[in-house]
């Protein structure tokens, strides 16, 4: 029987050369959760930064991992599937929080299934598990200026910064985004839906 346990999991790659760029959005709101939520994460199995926790809310106890994949993006499916299996969590049961170019800056939309739209990470969580069927928090960066090497142009996009009128924002981007993987849990699909895509 598969674990009521809950796992987040923020999206980003390792390494300081790619913290504060727009493809860790994902890694950013796992930090704004684990100290939230005052998890303190360490290393399982060289895959992954993770912690554990339980939230309690109207008399219930929602058990929970939190992870941040160190595989680098393309392969964050080896780490997410690596949790899953060895704590028995359901697909139904994973929330995954990752930067999105098809919104506009700040935009949220939750959503559970669907596409990969093109992002790596979910391409390969997607491989791994062999299902597509968990939540997704879409954290909005806006779109690559499309010009010459459409691929390179995305690649510099998504590892690149933010403007100081974004910066200016990011707080309370990242702690909505942190609302939105906290009430898909708490809540449920449609509760964060009609909370965050609307806006």
């Amino acid at each position: 029987m598969a674990s009521d346990c809950w796992l987040i999991v923020g999206l980003g790659n390792p390494g300081k050369e790619y913290e504060g760029t727009r493809h860790n959005m994902g890694f950013m709101c796992a930090d704004v959760l684990a100290q939230r939520w005052t998890i303190s994460m360490s290393d399982h199995k060289g895959l992954a930064k993770l912690g554990k926790g339980i939230l309690r809310l109207d008399g219930k106890q929602i058990r929970f991992f939190l992870a941040k994949p160190l595989t680098f993006m393309n392969e964050s499916g080896n780490a997410v599937a690596s949790i899953a299996a060895y704590y028995d969590i359901d697909p139904h049961q994973i929330v995954v929080i990752h930067d999105d170019m098809d919104l506009e800056y700040g935009r949220i939309k939750v959503k559970s299934g669907g596409s990969a739209g093109g992002h790596n990470g979910i391409k390969s969580i997607d491989k791994s598990l062999g299902s597509n069927a968990y939540g997704r928090v879409r954290l909005g960066v806006g779109h690559a200026a499309r010009q010459g090497d459409a691929h390179r142009n995305t690649v510099n996009w998504v590892l690149g910064g933010f403007s100081r009128d974004q910066k200016a924002q990011l707080p309370d981007f990242l702690a909505d985004g942190a609302d939105a993987a906290e009430t898909l849990i708490t809540h449920g699909l449609a509760a964060a839906q009609e909370n965050f895509n609307g806006r």
